[in-house]
């Protein structure tokens, strides 16, 4: 891991294309400005892990879903015997 200090108004670069500058420090909120291609994605870290844990949750609401419907489909199919 590279860490870097920076003061407002200055960048720096990842590879050829990609500039990161700070706009502005407030408190303990720092601003940034991403200049990047249009094809690299930016995403916030946390919205990323909202992302993955509801996709889990989804799955597995989704997986139990799938066995109470399929439990229920039995016992009617022993009923009807």
């Amino acid at each position: 891991m590279l860490i870097l200090t920076r003061k407002q108004g200055e960048a720096f670069l990842l590879g050829e294309e990609i500039e990161i500058s700070i706009t502005e420090i407030s408190g303990d909120r720092v601003r940034i400005a991403i200049d990047a291609p249009k094809d690299v994605k930016i995403l916030r870290k946390e919205l990323k892990e909202a992302g993955e844990s509801n996709k889990e949750a989804a799955t597995s609401a989704g997986s139990a879903a799938a066995l109470s419907n399929l439990a229920n489909l039995a016992e009617k199919f022993k009923e009807k015997k």
